[in-house]
């Protein structure tokens, strides 16, 4: 399977972001690519920095037209997009990861679980959790879960996703420099090597406001090795996985085999 991540900086105008994230797809097809993930609100400023804005000019719904564009690329290049999105749905908002496969179809939605509230990041004013937990996408390249974000700090996510058979878990994020990156980093490495998958996670650049994001996406394989680190700066990063691996890692490390989940409550 050969990925693409789209890392790159965002401003207040959704139709340029628009515009850059469709020329970051055809980048990744242009490469070779066969997916595409792309950070967390990728269309929009990161408004949750700040407390109790009005921010429903970022809001879009399944049937706008950003959404249709992301389609229609995919259509046209054969190619899997995960965008993430501040999704309306109704009266309600999300922090939400399209998976959209390469005939142009929405496959399912993922919506954020755990909604942090915190310096920086008032994502509760703004989100409302999800209440389908987390979802696996059977896509022609494999088995796809997606953690949104700050999910990824609940082990559960990833174990989850794992139990209903992911073999490549994607999250689309917005670290800053000035959080424990060091740290976000072995907690992907953990998580890799405990589920015996690929993880996947792809962020924005730039300083926003306060925020000063750290790029720095990353892939991990099955045994928790980085087999890619980007840097801070944009670009588009093509990365091959063998999901071969995962069945040799689970062999050497019999970590999900073992489970004993009756003893876990």
């Amino acid at each position: 399977m050969r990925i693409a991540l789209a890392q790159y900086a965002l401003d207040v105008d959704l139709q340029r972001n628009l515009a850059k994230a469709l020329y970051l797809m055809h980048e990744a097809a242009r490469q070779g690519g066969q997916m595409i993930v792309f950070p967390e609100l990728c269309l929009s400023p990161f408004f949750p920095q700040y407390p109790g804005q009005e921010v429903s000019r970022y809001a879009v719904t399944l049937g706008d037209e950003y959404i249709r564009q992301f389609q229609a690329m995919c259509r046209h290049l054969n190619l899997i997009a995960s965008p993430n999105v501040y999704l309306q749905v109704d009266r309600r908002r999300f922090d939400a990861s399209l998976i959209i496969d390469a005939n142009g179809e929405i496959q399912g939605v993922s919506n954020m679980v755990h909604v942090a509230q915190m310096p920086g990041f008032y994502e509760q004013d703004y989100y409302t959790p999800s209440s389908t937990g987390f979802k696996v996408y059977k896509t022609s390249l494999g088995a796809i879960g997606i953690v949104v974000c700050f999910d990824r700090h609940y082990p559960e996510s990833t174990r989850t996703c794992t139990l209903r058979g992911a073999q490549l878990i994607i999250i689309p994020t917005a670290n800053t420099k000035g959080e424990p990156l060091d740290l976000f980093e072995c907690e992907l490495r953990t998580a890799a090597m405990q589920n015996g998958v690929y993880i996947a996670m792809c962020n924005r650049v730039g300083m926003e406001g306060n925020a000063d994001f750290c790029g720095e996406s990353i892939v991990v394989d099955p045994y928790g090795a980085i087999i890619f680190k980007a840097g801070y700066m944009e670009g588009l990063f093509v990365v091959d996985i063998d999901l071969s691996e995962i069945e040799n890692s689970r062999r050497q490390r019999p970590y999900l085999s073992l489970r004993r989940p009756e003893t876990y409550e």
